[in-house]
């Protein structure tokens, strides 16, 4: 990120990018009840696809209106439009855990469109921000841009009622969204979502984050079987807590509401089913060493299933057990880290 004033404003170029279409091999790492995406010619299902190597190329101009008003526009190749909470990869309370959320594709799963404006207003304590932006979601080909029109919108709003609380609504018309598998269409989709995050410090070396976050998606469904129209839900609640730099624990609770095709379970046609997953780990950090700081973790979870589809996972209730390691800058980088992340958590 490169910063500097311009005019009365001020302009900020961003950019990120990933090491996942190198790290993370074939359609994806395990992840049971995750859905999402197209790879080899189908759609993936518990596994969660990697990211694409440009995950954000923006660039913001901000400056004041009137007093305590603030416009701003905001835009590039890759970005986040104004639709849903933070991606799970830069929320305080997901930080510390390495899995996506099995909601994803209801709650957050635009943070990475490949063309996006965005303009708004706000304050300290309220955002108002509209965008329009390329809907689609991403091919299989992880180290490209994949331009297109910007023919989908969503609007949010943001509120700050306290100085620890941020909650949001937004709602989106995401154009041709999923790839059709083999010559079947792609679909729209219709999103909304609702969200809170709480931070806050509860001593000199203790600080906790936790999320609660609602979402909708509307629209046909093409399946070989044939079309139909599906709504379906999701939700999560996730937590994680700091200690003295050095412990980190964190928890995941959520559920979704997925069509019988996109878990695979193509026997039961146009049935949706209800799963659910909850999910917790640990994570110790190491002290800083040449201006970086390691850490590992572990994490372990339970997925739930329906009858139904109790043969497929070896029972209604799935266990699943990770570990990982984590590598990042220490000392003042890490803390202008955790300044923008909470910055994020304020204005999106």
């Amino acid at each position: 990120m490169a910063s500097r004033s311009l005019s009365a404003g001020r302009l900020t170029l961003r950019s990120m990018v990933s090491a996942e279409p190198w790290t993370v091999r074939g359609c994806g790492y395990p992840n049971l009840l995750a859905t999402g995406e197209v790879c080899d010619g189908d759609s993936i299902h518990d596994r969660q696809h990697p990211h694409d190597l440009f995950m954000e190329l923006t660039a913001t101009y901000d400056r004041p209106l009137t007093r305590g008003v603030r416009w701003e526009v905001y835009g590039g190749p890759a970005g986040e439009p104004a639709l849903g909470l933070p991606g799970f990869p830069h929320r305080l309370s997901a930080m510390a855990n390495p899995i996506a959320p099995i909601a994803h594709h209801w709650l957050d799963s635009t943070h990475v469109s490949f063309g996006v404006v965005t303009t708004g207003v706000y304050t300290s304590r309220w955002k108002l921000e509209a965008s329009a932006f390329n809907g689609r979601e991403p091919d299989a080909d992880r180290t490209d841009i994949d331009l297109a029109p910007l023919d989908s919108f969503s609007a949010r709003l943001s509120i700050a009622p306290t100085t620890h609380l941020v909650v949001q609504a937004s709602a989106g018309r995401l154009r041709e969204a999923e790839e059709g598998i083999g010559t079947l269409p792609r679909s729209d989709v219709t999103r909304v979502t609702a969200s809170g995050a709480y931070y806050r410090s509860l001593s000199t070396r203790r600080t906790w984050a936790t999320t609660v976050a609602m979402g909708i998606n509307a629209g046909d469904e093409f399946t070989p079987a044939g079309v139909f129209a599906a709504t379906t839900g999701a939700g999560l609640i996730e937590s994680t807590l700091a200690v003295n730099g050095t412990h980190t624990y964190f928890g995941r609770l959520e559920f979704a509401q997925k069509p019988a095709d996109d878990l695979h379970a193509h026997e039961y046609g146009v049935q949706v089913f209800t799963v659910a997953k909850v999910q917790g780990g640990y994570t110790y950090s190491f002290r800083p060493w040449n201006g970086f700081r390691s850490s590992v973790g572990v994490t372990a979870s339970a997925s739930f299933v329906p009858h139904e589809l109790a043969a497929r996972y070896e029972g209604r209730i799935a266990p699943g057990v990770g570990v990982f390691v984590n590598l990042q800058p220490s000392g003042r980088a890490t803390d202008a880290l955790e300044a923008e992340a909470a910055r994020l958590n304020r204005m999106r």
